[in-house]
Parts: C-alpha cells; sequence; structure tokens
C-alpha cells in the first residue's frame, strides 16, 4: 500500500496542475501538454521521484490526458463545422506512425535527453508564440505528396517527444499553409488524438524500474495525474474560454510564449547539469 504521506500531497499538486492547465488551454488555446509535461517533472520530482525514467513518465502521462481532451475539442468543434475532415484523414497514418516511431525513440532515451529535446523544441514554439503574425504564409495550400509523406510523421514524432497534442506544431503548420486559424485548431485537434492513441497504447508497454515510478504507473503511464489532471482541466477550461472572450488573449499569449521560453530555458539547464 503506498504511503499515505506521499499519495496527499501529489493529489494536491496533481489538482492545481489540472486547473491551471485548463484555464491556460481555454485562455490561449494552446495544448495543456506544454504546461503539463514540466508541471509534472517539477512534481514528481518534488515527491522524490527523480529517475533516469521520469520524462518518460511525463510524456506518456501528459499524452492520456490529451486523449481525452482533444476528443472533446473534436467534438465541439464538429458541431460547428470547423474541423477539416480530408487533411485529417490524409495526415492520419504518417501522424500515427510518427507517433510510435516517437514513443520507441523515447522510450530508450534517458531523462536528461527528453528534457533537452522539450527544452529545444520549447524554445522554438515559444519563439512563434511571441513573435509569429496571423499573415505568415509559407503557400496557399497544405502539403501533399512527397512533403505530406515527410511532414506526417514528423508532426506525430516531435510532438511525442514533447508530450504533447496537435496544436503546437499543427495548428502553425495550417495557418502557415493558408488555413484559417479556426479550422487550423479544429483539426489539429484531431491531430491530437491521432497523436496521443497510438502513443499511450505504446507507452503502456514500456518497463519503468518500480522504484522509479509513482504510485499507481501501468507502464509510463500514472493514473493519478491522468485522472485528476482530466477532471480539473474539464472543470476550469471553460473559465479560460470566458476570460479570454472578455478581454484580449493577444498580450496573454506574448506572456506566455516569455513563460514557456523561461521555462524551456531551466529545462535545458537542467539537462545539462544532469
Amino acid at each position: 500500500m503506498p504511503d499515505l504521506s506521499i499519495l496527499l500531497p501529489m493529489a494536491g499538486l496533481l489538482l492545481v496542475i489540472g486547473a491551471f492547465a485548463g484555464v491556460l488551454a481555454g485562455l490561449l488555446g494552446v495544448g495543456g501538454g506544454i504546461v503539463l509535461v514540466p508541471a509534472f517533472f517539477y512534481a514528481f520530482t518534488a515527491l522524490g521521484y527523480a529517475s533516469d525514467q521520469l520524462m518518460q513518465i511525463c510524456l506518456a502521462t501528459s499524452l492520456a490526458t490529451i486523449i481525452v481532451t482533444s476528443l472533446r475539442s473534436v467534438h465541439s468543434h464538429n458541431r460547428k463545422g470547423a474541423v477539416e475532415w480530408d487533411i485529417l484523414k490524409t495526415w492520419a497514418p504518417g501522424i500515427a506512425v510518427g507517433a510510435l516511431i516517437g514513443v520507441l525513440v523515447a522510450s530508450g532515451l534517458r531523462s536528461t535527453v527528453l528534457q533537452a529535446i522539450f527544452g529545444g523544441l520549447g524554445l522554438v514554439i515559444g519563439a512563434y508564440l511571441g513573435l509569429g503574425r496571423a499573415n505568415w504564409r509559407l503557400a496557399e495550400a497544405m502539403p501533399t505528396g512527397l512533403r505530406r509523406a515527410l511532414l506526417s510523421p514528423a508532426l506525430g514524432f516531435l510532438s511525442v517527444l514533447m508530450g504533447i497534442g496537435g496544436g503546437s506544431f499543427g495548428v502553425p503548420l495550417m495557418t502557415l499553409h493558408g488555413r484559417p486559424i479556426h479550422n487550423a485548431v479544429a483539426t489539429a485537434a484531431g491531430f491530437g488524438v491521432l497523436i496521443a492513441v497510438p502513443s499511450v497504447l505504446g507507452f503502456l508497454l514500456v518497463s519503468i524500474a518500480p522504484d522509479a515510478r509513482p504510485p499507481f504507473t501501468i507502464g509510463a503511464v500514472n493514473l493519478p495525474a491522468f485522472g485528476l489532471v482530466v477532471a480539473m482541466t474539464m472543470i476550469t477550461t471553460p473559465y479560460g474560454v470566458k476570460i479570454a472572450h472578455a478581454m484580449d488573449p493577444k498580450p496573454l499569449k506574448r506572456i506566455f510564449a516569455v513563460f514557456l521560453t523561461l521555462v524551456a530555458l531551466n529545462m535545458l539547464r537542467k539537462a545539462l547539469l544532469g
């Protein structure tokens, strides 16, 4: 039986993490994974579970929550006709394959390497959030043929290595190729499902050393973190949406870009020192 003195602080931390992630998701439209992975990392480290496999647990548990939140998001957007199903269907095989490759690679890497990858890619996402412009374009149509065959698995692969859904890479990809932002957000939520489902199935089979696992962890997925965070995001996301409609979210997005950049730099620092 796990020690109650560990379970109670763990539950409290996870409730706070879930509430924060939900508000940010509703307020800024960013995927929860970009917040959850570092939050899980710091929480589990504080509780004494730092190990060479800690980042695998953080990535896998974050992706498990994304299954629920992305399905809910796709359903909501689809009722408004915003999901571009043709794009989703044609990109699905490559994204799923890339996600499975991501699990295979991530399961064999040390936690410090995964921290460095998260930090490096986090800096790129933070720069785009802070400096990106709505009128930036690479093309007026989504890639097809060989470009799609290369980009779709890359999207799934990189997302799994960061433990995030489809929004952080999918939305910029689609808007840079001429898709309206509302359609990009809606369709990228579908990307999140395609990334999270196969990767979580893979992470459930990953072997984690017993002394490195927080209580009630199956494979690399921590069940209490999954359940508590999903419950809190369901409650708090609507409040973030209300705040977003009551004020201009653009300055807040710039602030979040700075916050994400600092988190990414700290991850890189820990990776270098670790």
